[in-house]
């Protein structure tokens, strides 16, 4: 097989590029960009091979958005959480006590609302399980 055959084959069969193809075969890349010219197939395979490197490219920046728009997101959400963390500690900090509307704030899983009594009781089955300076029932005015 002659080096031209083997430029050729390499080209639209293995479909290698002229770098790759001059690497390989040790000759120098205008010899092979040469060759591959002269041969009929040429100008189909060439608007092929633009055809698949635009569509990588656009695959390329859809990934890349969808990266930045990923970043992005991430960054508002952790500063939303840097607000909601500020403000706890603020609310916590006050003094050494919490007021009984507060600790409900916080523990809202805990409670269900009586709307006859207006007021919150501490739900049945963590009944047992609170601490005895947990308020069982919490006015709602």
């Amino acid at each position: 097989m002659t080096k031209k055959e083997k430029i050729i084959l390499l080209y639209y069969e293995k479909r290698l590029n002229t770098i790759e193809i001059s690497n390989k075969l040790k000759i120098t890349k205008q010899y092979v960009s040469k060759i591959i010219k002269t041969d009929s197939r040429y100008i189909e395979e060439k608007n092929i091979r633009k055809l698949e490197t635009k569509e990588r490219h656009r695959e390329q920046n859809i990934k890349c958005i969808k990266k930045k728009r990923l970043k992005n997101k991430n960054e508002r959400l952790d500063a939303a959480l840097e607000v909601l963390h500020r403000q706890a500690s603020f609310e916590l900090s006050k003094g050494k006590t919490i007021n009984n509307r507060a600790f409900r704030n916080w523990n809202s899983s805990i409670y269900n609302y009586y709307n006859r009594t207006k007021e919150y009781r501490i739900r049945k089955d963590f009944e047992n399980k609170v601490s005895y300076a947990v308020p069982k029932k919490i006015k709602w005015d």
